[in-house]
């Protein structure tokens, strides 16, 4: 006999997401009182913040569109109606509340990376996150010289910002596409996911060289090593640990998926946490993905190979954070600062180089066994940004202010409004071509987490 469950028992992962958060805010009134988590105080302003931005993820969901969209418009509104603004220790807590958020975003794309395709692709791979990312680079020097007075090493380190894509908007994406069968064949999810890190890692590499050089931070043979160190720190943190995820604990033990989640995961948040304080950001996502990468390689030998639990447990772990990490990308977003004129030219430098960016991304797949529609999905992936421009656009600034030299505050200033601009327009419109496109472009298989059948149900219940 089939028992018909009520309508809102489809929806009990969002209502139990609302009910922990409940508890959570509930033991932390018990313990620290009105003062710190009391209704007035930053602490609740942020659970509302949180509850509000999946509540309206979930709307948007309804007619199709990505709920990450409604998350970030939700703290985009919420910061300039004057609801929340996070200062002080606050903004050290929400800058770990991210972290957290990109750590387990990536690790399960980490987990899901497929080794032959990486093998097949690694070509391809280098090429998509170097070659478009140094033309949209040199665009935006250029444009930034030419139409807003910048020096060319300002130019330069605005491009490196700008260049860096957004992993907490493609990953998802990519995670439904390929949940629904979209792209597996070719392994398109691997070929972006690990393009897109691979380019993440070199801007924010080189960003902090040209961070050191700008304001002297460091001395020339630590600005000539820095890129060096943090990928040898990335590969040798992530490898480790990995090797160490492989083997403990046994394949055997009782609990083996709640401890193997357990160890990768802190040992990421490590990674990530460790990595910003000792000062080589870029260290701790190339950690989490490598970590994820090489234990899943044994996992995979162990039978984990089409349907690994720990992944699961990240993605379901990820509706927590989803909410979260867009909610805060959109609190970022100060609509006081921006300036006609900044915002005028800062359009122009942002689109131009981006279209030709995704001109030269087509350019380079031409060798591959892509074809047109899977080539064209490919050029438009690099669209979205907001997660490192959210963290690193105020950096220069924060600099320049202590340094207390209005000229170089000027153009920091100018930084962060155009890095603003990006988040606003780039975030939206790349996730709603992803989603819209992908099952154009993309050929579907049966080798998706979901039927041929079960696509429409679970295309309007994610989306």
């Amino acid at each position: 006999m089939t028992v018909k469950l009520p309508r809102w028992a489809n929806n009990s992962d969002k209502f139990s997401l609302f009910l922990l958060l409940f508890l959570v805010w509930a033991i932390a009134y018990s313990i620290f009182g009105d003062e710190h988590v009391g209704v007035n105080s930053v602490i609740f302003r942020l659970a509302v913040l949180f509850i509000v931005a999946k509540l309206a993820g979930c709307l948007l969901g309804l007619i199709r569109i990505p709920p990450m969209i409604g998350m970030l418009l939700i703290g985009v509104l919420m910061r300039n109606v004057g609801f929340i603004e996070i200062v002080g220790d606050y903004a050290k807590f929400t800058s770990v509340l991210r972290q957290l958020a990109l750590v387990n975003i990536l690790l399960p794309a980490g987990l899901g990376l497929d080794a032959n395709a990486l093998r097949q692709m690694g070509g391809m791979i280098a090429n998509l996150a170097v070659v478009p990312v140094a033309i949209e680079v040199v665009g935006i020097t250029i444009l930034a010289h030419l139409t807003l007075d910048f020096p060319w090493l300002w130019g330069s380190l605005l491009g490196l910002l700008l260049a860096a894509v957004s992993p907490a908007v493609i990953i998802p994406c990519l995670f439904e596409l390929q949940d629904l069968g979209y792209g597996v064949d070719k392994g398109i999810h691997t070929l972006v996911i690990a393009a897109s890190t691979l380019n993440d890692i070199l801007c924010i590499a080189i960003f902090g060289v040209m961070l050191g050089i700008i304001f002297s931070t460091q001395s020339l043979l630590m600005q000539i090593f820095y890129g060096p160190i943090i990928f040898a720190m990335g590969f040798a943190f992530g490898a480790a640990l990995g090797f160490v995820c492989q083997h403990v604990p046994h394949k055997d033990e009782t609990y083996v998926t709640t401890l193997r989640t357990l160890l990768l995961g802190l040992g990421c948040v490590l990674a990530a946490l460790g990595s910003n304080a000792i000062g080589y950001m870029g260290a701790g996502p190339l950690g989490c993905m490598v970590a994820a990468f090489v234990a899943s390689f044994i996992w995979k030998k162990q039978g984990w190979s089409s349907n690994n639990p720990v992944k699961a447990n990240f993605v379901l772990l990820w509706k927590f954070f989803e909410p979260i990490s867009f909610a805060l990308i959109g609190v970022e977003v100060n609509f006081s600062i921006l300036e006609t004129n900044t915002v005028t030219w800062g359009l122009l430098v942002l689109c131009v180089p981006l279209l030709l960016r995704i001109l030269t991304s087509f350019a380079t797949t031409q060798c591959s066994n892509l074809n047109v529609k899977e080539k064209i999905f490919v050029a438009l992936s690099w669209i979205p940004k907001a997660t490192v421009q959210a963290t690193l656009g105020p950096t220069a600034l924060v600099l320049a202010r202590n340094l207390n030299d209005p000229v170089l505050e000027g153009y920091a200033n100018s930084v962060v409004i155009i890095a603003v601009i990006s988040i606003i327009i780039t975030s939206p419109i790349g996730a709603i071509l992803i989603m819209q496109l992908g099952p154009k472009l993309l050929k579907r298989t049966k080798t998706g987490a979901y039927t041929n059948e079960a696509v429409d149900v679970v295309q309007s219940e994610q989306l």
